[in-house]
């Protein structure tokens, strides 16, 4: 006889899920060989933290066979995590696998059998169909033309990070200009008409979320027109070498701005939280990263006020910060409790976890789960883990202590699951899918808003298209983006900004008018994973910035400003410097800015800062 939990288990293995937040290149959703599994850096970091050194790892021209080979030999020590259980479950599920653990006796044959499979031209779909998934959310960059692929199967996301965290980089301006056709001439109502641009395309193409991935320290705050105004000039005249506060002004300017439009547009903000990055700075690609909890969400108070009709789907890295966004999902009616991300995503912290969520925050403001996966075979087993323990929760927690029926319980994990995912991400326009189809103007509409959004026609499409590639050419060659030429010459991989990490040194004594302060600023860049060769977020030390660094300097801890005996990590965006620390307000700007020319809507009077 089928036992509770197991009729539970099986009700909620039967419902066709959308996963609302991955990594998949929908122009390459599925695996191509075994490598493309254990690449993922769940296994590469695994690996190297059980002794594998990082050079048999990410040898240069690695082969995939070679590879696999090569991690096979450090599976043995993996064999215990929930990482593990995913891989053979995908084996067993997808490719025939008929044992319990994969030896250097039988990998072979399993990587033949299933590079076979994923041979065949529907295999996306067929892996698709297999864990029952009917649409998974992606992730998309700002200048993504939103192309030759279905956006009813692949749901594009806005992700604004290079936006708010990295304007100060000459390649993430030109992308800019060249996706939205406007120019940044130096005003606030050109920069907010280019990212308002950007919200239009992805509206138009079937976005349902726009989201980012916020530092520890980032502390959301509106600023003023005058004070934006001028960061902005000093960061279109300057670049990387801009004053840091210009850099902190203007991110959080760009931030507000973009909360602004996903209230205008009807995009819900998806907020995830807490992600310190390279804090292991020899680790494997991906393996770099941990969460601080140093973070609170009262740093978002302000926002969660602001914006009481934008819903805020929040993530946080860490199952400690759990309690803090439960209580306040709790009373804020806008903030809404999203999976289990990261380093929070294994079975013991997602049943006190989640079992902590569901036995305090309304059941309509919950995204149970979403699978953050870079390959689609991922979504099933991560799926099924989060589900085994919502069936645990649902059976002893609300059927046998609190006497819910079988059908109630299903009721609410469905809830959860699916019927929350429709509700909170609705669909805010038909997509255009390819980019010469004209749209009417649509009405858009959820619980709490109603908004008439523009649709751009096929002229207006092919109009935007060719004056961004004339402005993306003009503007690079603008006095306005950098003091010398050499400034705007890009790297060949594609900035991006799922972080941005800077290290503050305070050098010399604080007391001292001598004292001074250092940012060392990691690059940020989409760049080939040297595992597998596909297109992934790092951050790479930019060696540039080190040189300039005094390796003995006194270091600190930006909210106390008490020096540590160990070096502490720093926050990766200085946003709170100048609420940390005792800063004067002056009339001057700083040092080296003062003769140049402000833009036309800049206040005289802007409020700059010095230390």
């Amino acid at each position: 006889m089928q036992s509770t939990r197991d009729a539970i288990l099986q009700s909620l293995r039967e419902i066709t899920l959308i996963d609302p937040h991955t990594h998949i290149n929908p122009h390459n959703p599925a695996s191509q060989t075994l490598a493309d599994l254990l690449g993922y850096h769940y296994y590469t970091e695994l690996a190297h933290a059980s002794g594998m050194p990082k050079s048999q790892i990410e040898s240069p021209g690695l082969s995939p066979r070679e590879l696999v080979s090569r991690l096979v030999g450090g599976l043995e020590h993996l064999t215990n995590t929930a990482q593990y259980s995913w891989l053979i479950e995908i084996c067993k599920q997808l490719y025939g696998f008929e044992h319990d653990t994969i030896t250097p006796d039988n990998w072979e044959s399993l990587y033949d059998r299933a590079e076979s499979m994923m041979q065949s031209a529907d295999w996306a779909s067929t892996v698709l169909e297999k864990a029952n998934v009917s649409a998974v959310f992606l992730t998309n960059d700002f200048d993504d033309p939103l192309e030759r692929f279905d956006t009813n199967v692949y749901i594009p996301c806005l992700r604004t990070d290079d936006l708010v965290f990295h304007l100060a980089k000459p390649e993430v301006r030109e992308r800019l200009v060249g996706a939205s056709g406007i120019g940044l001439s130096g005003s606030l109502q050109s920069l907010r008409d280019a990212l308002e641009q950007r919200f239009k395309h992805f509206v138009a193409n079937g976005a349902r979320a726009c989201a980012i991935s916020l530092p520890p320290s980032f502390s959301p705050a509106p600023v003023s027109d005058g004070r934006a105004a001028t960061a902005l000039d000093a960061v279109l005249r300057q670049g990387l070498g801009v004053d840091p506060a210009h850099r902190a002004a203007l991110s959080r300017r760009v931030f507000w701005t973009i909360a602004e439009l996903c209230d205008q547009y009807g995009l819900p903000f998806d907020l995830m939280i807490g992600v310190n990055r390279e804090v292991y700075r020899e680790g494997v690609h991906q393996g770099r990263d941990l969460y601080d909890s140093r973070v609170s969400l009262i740093q978002y108070a302000e926002l969660f006020n602001a914006f009481p009709e934008v819903k805020f789907p929040i993530s946080v890295l860490a199952s400690v910060t759990n309690q803090e966004l439960v209580s306040y999902a709790w009373i804020f009616p806008n903030v809404i409790t999203s999976g289990h991300w990261w380093y929070s995503n294994t079975p013991s912290f997602i049943r006190r976890d989640a079992a902590a969520r569901l036995e305090a925050v309304p059941r309509n403001k919950q995204i149970a789960y979403y699978s953050d996966a870079y390959k689609l075979e991922f979504i099933a087993p991560k799926f099924d883990m989060y589900r085994q323990t919502l069936a645990d929760i649902l059976t002893e927690d609300f059927i046998a202590k609190r006497g819910w029926s079988e059908e109630k319980a299903i009721e609410l994990g469905y809830q959860v699951l699916r019927g929350n995912v429709e509700q909170i991400f609705p669909a805010l326009s038909k997509p255009i899918g390819d980019a010469t189809q004209s749209l009417p103007l649509v009405e858009v509409a959820s619980a709490q808003l109603a908004t008439q959004l523009w649709s751009p026609s096929e002229s207006e499409v092919e109009l935007a298209d060719a004056a961004g590639v004339v402005a993306g050419i003009a503007i690079a060659a603008s006095p306005l983006l950098a003091e010398s030429p050499s400034e705007l010459s890009g790297e060949d991989s594609i900035p991006s900004a799922s972080s941005l990490n800077e290290t503050i040194e305070f050098v010399g004594d604080l007391d001292s008018a001598e004292a001074t302060v250092e940012f060392s600023e990691p690059d940020v860049a989409m760049q080939p994973n040297p595992v597998t060769g596909e297109l992934t977020w790092n951050v790479e030390q930019d060696e540039l910035h080190q040189e300039d660094v005094d390796s003995n300097a006194e270091t600190y801890e930006v909210e106390t400003l008490e020096q540590t005996d160990e070096p502490r990590f720093g926050s990766p965006v200085p946003d709170d410097l100048l609420e940390t620390l005792d800063l004067e307000v002056v009339d001057d700007l700083p040092e080296g800015e003062g003769d140049s020319a402000a833009p036309i809507d800049s206040v005289a009077n802007a409020e700059t800062y010095e230390f």
